[in-house]
């Protein structure tokens, strides 16, 4: 049986992944899409590149969340 103590921590380390991935996600895709943005404005066979340089930071976020879940559902 798992002590509730355990569990609350372990739903607050998950919580706390998820969390802090998805504002670091949020804080580079900030700098980036304004770049891309920019750049496309500029020339606009560059919304290829500006996508990919977008997306790259979101799968930070992903990471987060399968360590939350690693997390949940291992103890």
């Amino acid at each position: 049986m798992v002590d509730p103590t355990q569990a609350g921590m372990v739903a607050l380390g998950a919580g706390i992944a998820v969390g802090l991935a998805g504002i670091g996600a949020g804080m580079g895709e900030q700098a980036i899409g304004a770049a891309a943005v920019g750049a496309m404005a500029e020339d606009e066979k560059f919304f290829g590149k500006g996508l990919l340089m977008t997306v790259i930071p979101e799968s930070i976020a992903i990471f987060g969340l399968v360590v939350a879940l690693i997390l949940l559902f291992v103890f």
